[in-house]
Order: structure tokens, then sequence, then C-alpha cells
């Protein structure tokens, strides 16, 4: 099969687009025909290298999957080929007692497809069979894979961690990235009142498309004091922050008494302070959280499948140009998301 790899770590000039191994069909497994890959900031941190992480080379990236199943293993039932799919990223060992209790994202064992096993960017890829979920027919190839990482994580955020109720406040960082467009929907969605940062104008404005009214320039506005304005003085109930290290005072000081600040990532820097006067006095809670269970997917894939919730899709690039769609990312001039296309 052709496949985008990297055999060393580097910039975007170290991928390949190459021939590699077809992925072998395991019991209980299927082997999926890729159409569409969606990218993360997780592939930009693979490719650059990773502290103390070490990622098997040569290595296949990509993590949000749609295609069709394209072989079933032994002990598979209900999955034929030419099955349309969608893969569910997380990957676990379905044993332990963790997996066992419908948490299988807290498994010690617990890995994302493209991180420390091959992932997407080829034109086929081998996933256990728990891990796809039948696609629609009306719903596309790009749009599908755009579609799970992002939208469990924001799922597992607000409803898992936070526990978000109707009415409260919500204030979402990075509106315009992947997580940040399904939180804004998934908030909407479960009647919170959103507001969101964006970077620059364009951004802002394409926020305002999406039907926010309340968008402050994270480069330009007074974050803190904006959201205060909003909300009477009070702050937001409940903070989405994946940005890390350049938000997080913010974020912190945006907290309404009692507030939640959930985070997912750190793409900014992993260093983050908090005074804990501020932590136990204003009774906020800090909460970590890590995309999400096979349970949750599948209750977040029917609102997509009703049109509910839809991701945002930014650009689209051909696998065999996957370098540029790296640079593109790298950018960060993007709203929603990019997909690589295979022909």
């Amino acid at each position: 099969m052709r496949a985008v790899r990297f055999h060393e770590h580097g910039g975007p000039e170290v991928l390949r687009y190459e021939d590699a191994p077809d992925p072998a069909v395991r019991e209980h497994g299927v082997v999926v025909r890729v159409r569409a890959c969606a990218m993360n900031h997780l592939d930009l941190f693979q490719r650059r290298g990773l502290e103390r992480v070490r990622i098997p080379l040569p290595h296949i990236s990509g993590a949000d999957v749609a295609g069709e199943i394209a072989a079933a293993g032994k002990g598979v039932e209900g999955l034929a080929a030419g099955q349309r799919v969608i893969v569910q990223p997380g990957l676990s060992c379905g044993e332990c007692a963790r997996c066992l209790a419908g948490e299988d994202n807290y498994c010690p064992r617990y890995d994302v497809l493209g991180y420390q096993s091959d992932g997407g960017y080829a034109e086929h890829v081998a996933v256990p069979a728990t891990n796809v979920i039948p696609l629609p027919d009306h719903i596309d190839f790009v749009t599908a894979a755009a579609f799970p990482l992002t939208f469990l994580t924001a799922w597992h955020m607000l409803v898992t961690r936070a526990r978000l109720t109707a009415g409260e406040t919500v204030l979402v960082l990075a509106a315009g990235s992947g997580v940040g467009q399904a939180a804004v929907q998934i908030a909407a969605r479960l009647g919170a009142r959103v507001l969101a940062t964006a970077g620059g104008p364009a951004k802002v404005a394409a926020c305002e498309r999406l039907g926010l009214s309340r968008v402050m320039d994270h480069y330009e506005d007074d974050v803190v004091k904006r959201v205060r304005e909003e909300t009477d003085g009070r702050g937001a109930d409940v903070v989405v922050e994946h940005v890390g290290q350049a938000t997080w005072d913010r974020s912190v000081r945006c907290l309404a008494r009692g507030g939640r600040l959930v985070t997912c990532g750190a793409t900014t820097g992993h260093q983050a302070s908090i005074d804990l006067r501020v932590l136990f006095a204003r009774q906020i809670s800090l909460l970590g959280s890590y995309m999400g269970s096979r349970a949750e997917l599948w209750r977040v894939a029917a609102l997509f499948f009703r049109g509910e919730v839809t991701p945002v899709v930014d650009r689209t690039f051909p696998l065999s140009e996957t370098a540029q769609a790296h640079r593109y990312l790298e950018s960060s001039s993007q709203f929603g998301k990019v997909v690589l296309v295979v022909a």
C-alpha cells in the first residue's frame, strides 16, 4: 500500500509518501480502506519528537479515519467488506477492570491510533472490530473523518468531567480549533450559554457565522474583563482549556466561584501554576480530560448522524501532499479541521 511515514524526527520534510507493508488482518479485528484521515496537533508533536516518548520508526500517524471495511478477521460478526465506517481512535486492552467497567480511556494500556501504533496516513489501517462505528450513507468521508477525536474529546470534557448543565455559562478557548468548534456545538446543544475566543478578526468572524454572538479576539481583547461583563461579574461556570501555558492564567481568572476548568491539551506549553489561595477560596475545580470512552463516542455520534452537530472542515489535501498539510496546520491559519483525502 501507499502511506506517509517518517523514519526520523524533524520538520515536515521528513514525511515520505512511499510504499509500506499492508497491515495484517488480526483475530477480532478489521482492516479499513482509508478514504479520509483528519489531522491533529498530536501528529505534529509525534513528527517533531516527544520528550521521554519513543515513537516506533518508521511511523504512520493519523488517528481520525473514515473509510470502508476491506477485510474482517476471525471472530468478527456483523461487519462485511464494503461497509462504510468511522474509527474510534482510542485503543485499549478490553480486559482490565476499567475497560470492563466501560471506562476504556482509563485503561493502563490505553493508546491513540497512530501514536504508538500505525494510523490512518495510509491506504489501509488495522483496528479492533470494536473500534468501528457504521457510517450512514448521507455523510461523506471527509466530514466523517473530521468528527471522532475532537467531538469525543469535547464530549468527555463537558459532559463527563465538567458535568455541564443547561443554563450554565461556558467559555471555550480557541473556538476555531477542532476541539474548540466541537465544544461550542456540544455546549449549545446541552443548553449552555457559550462565550468563545478566537485568534484574529478572520477567525472571530468565522465563529460568528457559526451562530456565536459573544466571540472575543484573544490577541486583542481583555478576555477576563469581557467575560466578567458578559456574566454580570460572575465569571464562567466552565472553561474549556486546551491551549496551555499561553492562556492558563486568564482561563483561571475567568472562572466563577465554584467554576470548573477542564483541560485536554497544552499546545503552547505545559508549564502552568496557580495561587492555591485562589483554588480553595473560590472553590474552583481543575479537571484533566483525555479522549473518552467508546460509549461516549456512540452517544455523540448519534447527534452527528442526526445533523445536530457537524464538524467544520477547513481544507483538504491529498495524502501525497501531507508535508504541505503539516506546514499549513503549523501556521495556525485553519478554522476547523484539516483532512487528508486518500484517493
